[in-house]
């Protein structure tokens, strides 16, 4: 998975609400350019349309369709919340942000729903002390 970087991983993070994890999870993937500012307003609009948390701990923001334009290369965020954040009543521990230029982000979606639908993976990730531990555990799940 080319698209998950150390420098876009963020361990032990703690938000108090959702808009928060969002928000940070959407500046991580604008500081390394691969989104506009436009682009984070659109993933807290794809939030009150439709709860972006998959199940296993896990939430997956990203845009809406109409964001497409904002996107400017494709790209991961990852944030490790070990005491969890609050999604719809939810709690994720693990926030995945995801842009993908055309239609990249339906690959990024299936590569994280694989690998975070073991729920050992997700532990792994979760408890992971380095980001060096998360982005080899991505690339042996996706190889």
């Amino acid at each position: 998975m080319p698209f998950i970087q150390t420098e876009m991983i963020r361990l032990n993070q703690t938000f108090a609400t959702t808009e928060e994890a969002i928000t940070a999870a959407g500046t991580v993937l604008q500081d390394a350019g691969c989104v506009t500012p436009e682009y984070v307003e659109a993933m807290h609009e794809r939030q009150a349309i439709a709860n972006v948390y998959i199940g296993n701990h896990v939430a997956i923001p990203h845009g809406t369709e109409a964001a497409k334009s904002a996107v400017q290369k494709t790209g991961i965020s990852f944030l490790q919340v070990p005491d969890g954040v609050d999604f719809g009543g939810q709690t994720a521990k693990l926030v995945i942000g995801i842009a993908g230029v055309n239609d990249e982000h339906l690959e990024l979606l299936s590569q994280i729903a694989i690998l975070c639908s073991d729920e050992e993976n997700v532990e792994r990730l979760v408890q992971a002390k380095t980001k060096e531990e998360i982005l080899a555990l991505f690339m042996e799940e996706v190889a």
